[in-house]
């Protein structure tokens, strides 16, 4: 599934990916939802389909993740309504194995994330993620989003990188598309990325987990990288 022996970077996801998708999809579906609704005197469900078709149509563009673009477009402080449920913020199962097995396999590990860096430092405060990766690169720095190709060349300014060998993991089929399309040689899928929903379907091109305990053995089979990588 992964040729680990190939590999010397691993670009991960944040998102649901490392982290648990169930806060961001109940604070987008729920929560934000019942603060609008608040703030406008709307009925839940009108604030609901409001705000979803607001959403939905910037889908794929930089305003999709970013948390400045959503508290000016509805008078809200997107930031601060995240932190109130703060406490739904969490690791996927076997992330910290496996993170602990690439540092152990001398590999790189860089969190390339959409999110943007407001409810960004929010999760690394909740998680100590920071402190289990080598690099953190947010698409708000370089101004476009991960699906966007030209994302990652302008990604080797930031994380230099041969694309040759590395490996981008991520939950979104479009993203890795993306990767694939500037010649990232490996990626692979997250099927199961919020816990309170039932996993996706298998794109029909990558390889794809569940969890990461299904990669868990054959990367701590691989031999630890000389110094200097």
């Amino acid at each position: 599934m992964v040729d680990w022996s190939s590999l010397n970077t691993v670009f991960l996801d944040m998102d649901g990916t490392l982290l648990d998708l169930h806060f961001d999809n109940h604070f987008w579906l729920e929560h934000l939802p019942a603060r609008y609704a608040e703030r406008y005197n709307l009925h839940p469900q009108e604030a609901k389909d409001q705000l979803i078709t607001m959403i939905m149509a910037e889908r794929g563009s930089l305003n999709w993740y970013c948390t400045d673009y959503w508290s000016e477009r509805l008078s809200l402080d997107i930031t601060g309504l995240k932190a109130e449920v703060g406490d739904r913020i969490g690791y996927r199962p076997h992330v910290e194995d496996f993170l602990d097995a690439l540092r152990s396999s001398g590999l790189q590990s860089v969190i390339v994330t959409n999110c943007h860096p407001d409810p960004l430092a929010l999760k690394l405060q909740r998680t100590g993620l920071a402190s289990r990766v080598d690099a953190i690169v947010s698409s708000h720095q370089l101004g476009k989003p991960k699906e966007d190709p030209s994302f990652w060349h302008d990604l080797q300014k930031m994380s230099p990188y041969d694309a040759r060998k590395t490996l981008m993991v991520d939950d979104s089929f479009p993203v890795l598309e993306s990767a694939i399309a500037a010649g990232i040689a490996q990626c692979l899928a997250v099927l199961a990325p919020d816990s309170q929903q039932d996993a996706r379907q298998q794109h029909p091109e990558i390889p794809s987990i569940h969890h990461f305990d299904e990669v868990l053995p054959s990367l701590r089979q691989r031999s630890p990288l000389p110094s200097g990588r």
